[in-house]
């Protein structure tokens, strides 16, 4: 289908939010959030599943998250487990093989440079190796309890779909929705436009039919819609 010519709304975020959140409750939760909810929500558990999802579907990291987590929930116990047998937990990830290294690799920087805490602070986090923007903020917004935006595939496109940013990266996008978007809303946007831009705002051919913030939604470079 071809998109009709609307008149859009004005963005209220906090009605859009609502209305999201309720589309989405029959959804899995975004695999750190769902992490999370089930107890695994230290600096340290939450920078590890993080570095395990990148280019990797959260269907496979959440599981090899769950089985890590269970056997190493600080950086002391993780450099415990025998290399062949944390080889075999994170096969089923993309990239395997880099990030057992990168999991050793930050593992012995927190004991030897942050005193085996793993830190709350920007800078520091992205000076671990692998970690860039998005697993920091998200580390610190939902372990260090920080206002900050976790901008994944999700977020960036579907805010640019709405129109409610112009951002050409992930990058930039981040910098126009903390301009933008309201502090206290900040942790809340990955939770909701990750299972949001996985199963509505899908990204080549989205829902907007059954869209529940289409009125609001100026659709930006959508040429086609179920």
């Amino acid at each position: 289908m071809t998109s009709p010519p609307l008149t859009k709304k004005k963005f209220d975020i906090p009605r859009m939010f609502e209305a999201i959140r309720h589309a989405i409750k029959d959804y899995p939760p975004a695999m750190l959030f769902q992490l999370r909810q089930e107890g695994h929500d230290t600096p340290f558990e939450q920078l590890i599943a993080c570095l395990l999802s990148v280019r990797t579907r959260d269907e496979v990291s959440l599981n090899v998250a769950r089985d890590l987590l269970a056997l190493a929930r600080t950086p002391q116990t993780l450099l415990k487990i025998p290399s062949d047998q944390l080889h075999k937990i994170v096969e089923p990830c993309t990239f395997n093989f880099q990030k057992v290294e990168t999991l050793r690799k930050i593992s012995h920087q927190i004991l030897d440079r942050h005193q085996g805490k793993t830190p709350c602070d920007f800078d520091s986090l992205t000076a671990f190796p692998g970690v860039g923007p998005k697993c920091a903020n998200l580390v610190l917004g939902l372990a260090c309890h920080e206002p900050r935006i976790g901008v994944d595939i999700h977020v960036h496109r579907v805010t640019n779909r709405w129109g409610y940013v112009q951002g050409k990266t992930p990058e930039k996008t981040l910098a126009e929705l903390e301009r933008v978007l309201p502090k206290s809303r900040w942790v809340e946007i990955n939770e909701l436009l990750v299972p949001f831009g996985k199963h509505i705002c899908l990204g080549s051919v989205p829902r907007c039919t059954g869209c529940p913030v289409l009125e609001y939604c100026r659709q930006v470079g959508v040429r086609r819609f179920q």
